[in-house]
């Protein structure tokens, strides 16, 4: 079995901390395939309702900008707003969920996601439109801070790692088709029509969820104590490990959000001049993450999981450098590149974290995804901001910027094991 990125067990190391709950036994019975394929399909569904209304106008961006009459950097408030209200939330959910049930909390959050999604194609104006978003990105909260803990809890190990990955897998289609969706209305009926399309297929993803899900074996509920609860993200927050893999995550978001929060912009100008449903079809690309982060599992198995995050990094740089170029074909390919390589490296990273938090799992996945939705505004906002300054090439600089700090970081676990590999041999 590979070793995790700190070069230790993945139960070394555990928090010392008191946990809100210990929600999941140290050795769990094999899964019921029937369970199993139920539980998978479920949650398949909740990320494809989660990133096609998490990022549902990033695909917009050109047509909101010119409907308000804004730049792209005040247009990319609107992605970037849904982020940072689930990045502010998450832990918050987290805690309720470890109260009140991951599959509640999950249910409340898709439930009233899909009502502003209902509401927000009628904003008057951007300031409604942006903070409608924001909302909208609290109540997705719920799902990130839930999911990963739920399948830690009901999943044996080996199952657990697939189902991360298939739960990505549908963050990956939801992404490509609400974008590409809402490329294609948004050429017939405008942008506001596309938006109410997305929370149409939302509403069914949710549907199909609530069916699937079977109820919680191995959840219990533990009392809402804010000083245990406290202790447990400082005692995830002491821990290297958990750094790292929440900075890998932040900047890997970072570079991922930064290319596809533009991308349209590009697309859309010379010398390519696509319309905005060509443009929105690129999304279609996103399919790509879905067998990357499917075949997580597999690759981790044969590269360890360090060596599978050098493989996400370099897959991301090499596609990076493509899109300089002028010619579509090979700025296609460039985005295959990135995006296979980012959803790879992101269900790694996101896996390594209920790996190692043996204790706190939820507090653990929920740090995780405050820090990686706090790299996807980050990425959002800074990325048309600088494109609107120093044009593609400026963003591709910004972005291999992020990829050689996480690949310092993993360098940095890397050198961390061996040296400790040495020490236990001379100890021995």
């Amino acid at each position: 079995m590979p070793s995790d990125l700190a070069g230790a067990p993945a139960t070394a190391g555990a928090s010392t901390a008191p946990s809100p709950t210990t929600t999941m036994t140290d050795v769990r019975p094999p899964s019921r395939p029937l369970s199993r394929t139920r539980i998978n399909l479920a949650l398949f569904a909740i990320g494809l309702a989660t990133f096609a209304m998490l990022f549902s106008t990033q695909a917009l961006l050109p047509d909101i900008a010119a409907s308000f009459a804004v730049g792209a950097d005040a247009a990319s408030w609107t992605v970037s707003a849904a982020t940072i209200g689930l990045a502010v939330a998450v832990l918050p959910l987290s805690a309720l969920s470890e109260r009140f049930g991951r599959r509640r909390m999950m249910t409340v959050s898709v439930g009233v996601a899909v009502a502003l999604a209902l509401v927000i194609p009628f904003a008057p104006d951007l300031g409604t439109l942006v903070a409608l978003r924001a909302l909208q990105g609290a109540a997705i909260a719920g799902i990130p801070a839930s999911a990963v803990a739920y399948l830690s809890e009901e999943l044996d190990s080996r199952a657990t790692v697939g189902a991360v990955g298939l739960f990505i897998a549908g963050n990956s289609v939801g992404g490509m088709v609400g974008r590409v969706l809402t490329g294609w209305v948004s050429d017939g009926f405008g942008w506001r029509a596309a938006l109410a399309a997305v929370a149409v297929m939302g509403l069914v993803a949710a549907v199909v969820y609530r069916v699937l899900l079977p109820r919680s074996r191995n959840f219990r509920p533990a009392p809402l104590r804010p000083r245990v609860l406290f202790g447990a993200v400082r005692a995830h927050l002491s821990r290297p490990l958990l750094l790292r893999l929440y900075a890998i995550g932040m900047l890997l978001m970072s570079a991922f959000s930064a290319v596809y929060t533009v991308i349209g912009f590009r697309l859309v100008e010379e010398p390519f001049g696509l319309s905005a449903g060509l443009a929105g079809s690129v999304f279609v690309i996103y399919l790509v993450g879905t067998g990357s982060a499917s075949a997580t599992g597999p690759m981790i198995e044969r590269l360890g999981r360090r060596g599978a995050l050098y493989a996400a990094i370099s897959t991301v740089s090499a596609g990076l450098l493509l899109t300089l170029s002028d010619q579509l074909v090979l700025v296609l390919l460039g985005m295959v590149l990135i995006t296979g390589g980012f959803f790879f490296g992101h269900a790694v990273a996101s896996g390594s974290v209920s790996r190692a938090a043996t204790e706190g799992r939820a507090q653990a996945s929920a740090l995780y995804q405050v820090a990686y939705y706090l790299g996807a505004s980050l990425g959002g906002t800074t990325g048309a901001v600088i494109y609107h300054a120093a044009d593609w090439s400026g963003l591709v600089a910004f972005a291999l910027t992020a990829l050689l700090t996480t690949a310092g970081i993993t360098l940095y676990a890397t050198g961390r094991a061996r040296a400790d590999r040495r020490a236990a041999a001379r100890l021995a």
